[in-house]
């Protein structure tokens, strides 16, 4: 069907192993700056990005062609990498 479009929002939250407050201040703009790239060079579109010092929300519009799974795993494997 011609002119027909879709957006999926996803709210995603992860936790710091054992919940542990692990994420400083410092560290959280930084942070959300890296999670939002890696969102945007995946081609879906960051809403909004918040979050407490043993966890970390986000909102994505995605678009139908994007695997939810795929995405949420190449966030924590890049974003656990980057913090290492």
């Amino acid at each position: 069907m011609a002119g027909t479009f879709s957006q999926i929002y996803i709210q995603v939250v992860f936790a710091v192993k054992g919940r542990n407050s692990l994420i400083s201040n410092s560290l959280e703009e930084e942070l959300y700056k890296y999670i939002t790239g890696i969102v945007s060079n995946k081609g879906q579109k960051m809403l909004a990005i918040n979050g407490m010092p043993d966890h970390i929300h986000f909102l994505i519009g995605m678009k139908p062609n994007c695997c939810l799974s795929d995405l949420v795993r190449e966030i924590k494997k890049s974003t656990n990498d980057w913090l290492n």
